[in-house]
Formats: structure tokens, C-alpha cells, sequence
């Protein structure tokens, strides 16, 4: 599970003010990038956590060690998501609140943020290349829509065969290749795509 689409909250304890921002991401590069995007200059602290996958990081960013990352990694993993970072950004209001405070203040804001927010599944995706006759092709692409599969590239040789690379969830590889095999009796060809060579560049599809 994973968010739909960026999130925020805020929540202000003991005049100290926590905005909490939420958001998928597919990779740490990603996760960085989005960190950089929320950040606050003129924020006293700026403390998050990402999961993606079995990658995982947080910072306390100045906080004491422990009551900041951690407690928001913890709200990330304790609500069951994955492909996630969550930035809580605090602005000091002069009353201290202690490590228990400060975990509970973190880990709050961020629980509440994410529980909150929509949610869509993880779907495992896997990347292919087809090769039909140009002849099939509109039925090959036919088959693709029915199955749920998104083209990233598409080539031709020679005038008479087409390549086209696609990824679509892992579930519904096997239901693909029977279909776009059975439909062309036999004369398409469904292989996973770092298999398939590179006879020569695929263009994405314009």
C-alpha cells in the first residue's frame, strides 16, 4: 500500500508548530528530491523518513537522537506503507518539550497525516517487448488495453514487424502472452524486456 497522492497536516503543540508532508515516491532519489522541494529555510527543524522498499532512512535533524526520524519511520511502517517519505517540519515556540514530547509530537503529526490521506495498492509491474507482424498490430494493441498494459516504446523493421515495450502488473503476464500468442495463432512473441536484445533504439511513443 501507498499514498494516492501528496498529503499534509499540521498540529501546533505548546506553541511549537509541526507541518507534516506526505508523498509516494519510487525510489530514495525521489524521496530526496521531494524533501528538498517542502523544505523551509527558516524552519527550526526539518526531520523525516522514507521507505521504499527494504531501503530505508530518517533524520532527527538537529532534534535529539531518536525522537524524530525514528518516530516518523515508525508511523510510516505502523500504518502498513511502503514507497513513502514523510517531512515534519517544526517552527520552535519557546516552550521545550521534552524527548517524550518531541517523539510523540513527531510520530503524531506524521501518523495523522498519512492516515488521512488516500491510499492506492503497490502492484507489481514487469517490463516487456512483443514482436508482432505489422499486420496484427491492431489486435496486439487491442490486447494490451484489455490486459492493462501501459507502451513505453514502440519500433519497426523493415516495414513488416513491430516491437513494442510495455510494462504491465506481473499478475496479468501470463494471461497477456496466452492471449496475444492464441489471437495471432503463434505468430507473436511476448519476451521479458532485458531479454528481448536491441537489434537497434525504440522510440517512446510520441
Amino acid at each position: 500500500m501507498t499514498l494516492a497522492r501528496r498529503a499534509s497536516h499540521a498540529l501546533e503543540v505548546r506553541r511549537s508548530r509541526f507541518v507534516a508532508h506526505a508523498a509516494p515516491v519510487d525510489s530514495a532519489a525521489a524521496a530526496l528530491t521531494f524533501l528538498a522541494d517542502v523544505s523551509d529555510p527558516g524552519a527550526t527543524h526539518t526531520c523525516w523518513a522514507y521507505r521504499v522498499g527494504a531501503a530505508y532512512r530518517s533524520s532527527d535533524d538537529g532534534e535529539p537522537g531518536g525522537t524524530a526520524g525514528r518516530p516518523i519511520l515508525q508511523a510510516i511502517d505502523g500504518q502498513g506503507l511502503d514507497e513513502v517519505i514523510v517531512v515534519v517540519t517544526r517552527w520552535f515556540g519557546g516552550i521545550k518539550l521534552g524527548a517524550g514530547g518531541l517523539v510523540r509530537a513527531y510520530g503524531g503529526c506524521a501518523a495523522e497525516c498519512l492516515r488521512l490521506a488516500p491510499r492506492i495498492e503497490c502492484v507489481e509491474t514487469v517490463a516487456l517487448e512483443l514482436r508482432c507482424a505489422f499486420d496484427d498490430l491492431g489486435l496486439v494493441h487491442a490486447l494490451l488495453a484489455r490486459h492493462g498494459a501501459a507502451k513505453t516504446a514502440e519500433a519497426y523493421e523493415g516495414g513488416a514487424t513491430a516491437r513494442i515495450r510495455i510494462v504491465i502488473p506481473g499478475d496479468r503476464r501470463e494471461a497477456l502472452a496466452s492471449a496475444v500468442v492464441d489471437a495471432t495463432r503463434g505468430r507473436a512473441r511476448v519476451l521479458d524486456a532485458d531479454t528481448a536484445g536491441v537489434a537497434h533504439p525504440l522510440q517512446s511513443p510520441r
